[in-house]
């Protein structure tokens, strides 16, 4: 029985043969591994779904960081505007009483011109100083003169130019020397 040619399934009981458990074992050894696959692939699967979960809402807080930053910004360009408005209207009011008033024109004009330049001065507004030597910076040279003054000098101011804190608004419009001719 189970000889060469014969149709029986042979059993080896040999050297190197585990015998009939060693199959047993393997199987069992590979249900572990799978088992343990499984476990660690759900782990990692839950760690993901945490981590995706932490990064929707970061985002979450920061469009909604985003939105807040933008709103208190308007609120806040919107009454800076509200507080030059109501520094202006009072200037309006005058505007309206001198052209009503058929006195002196001319002081009731010095007089909104004088509450006008006080109202943009608590702003920060300052003049551009023209004095002396002419400054690139804040100063644009749109003619240069002969004159008895030194080259480049500032002989003569066409229009003021204005700062507000230390940014230039306008840059004063000058004619400056370019010396004596001879």
């Amino acid at each position: 029985m189970g000889g060469v040619g014969s149709t029986e399934p042979q059993r080896s009981g040999g050297v190197g043969s585990a015998g009939p458990g060693a199959d047993n074992n393997a199987d069992d050894n590979l249900q572990e591994e799978q088992v343990e696959e499984t476990v660690d692939v759900e782990a990692l699967a839950k760690e993901r779904d945490e981590y995706l979960d932490a990064l929707q809402r970061l985002k979450a807080e920061f469009d909604n960081y985003r939105k807040r930053v933008a709103r208190d910004q308007q609120e806040l360009a919107a009454r800076a505007h509200e507080r030059l408005v109501k520094e202006l209207v009072p200037i309006l009011d005058d505007l309206e009483r001198a052209l009503a008033h058929e006195g002196d024109l001319e002081d009731g004009v010095r007089l909104i011109h004088r509450q006008f330049s006080d109202a943009l001065a608590k702003e920060g507004l300052t003049e551009v100083s023209t004095d002396g030597k002419f400054d690139p910076h804040t100063q644009e040279a749109l003619l240069s003169q002969p004159s008895e003054s030194e080259e480049g000098t500032v002989i003569q101011v066409l229009q003021k130019g204005y700062r507000l804190g230390d940014r230039v608004l306008r840059p004063a419009r000058v004619v400056i020397s370019a010396g004596s001719n001879g």
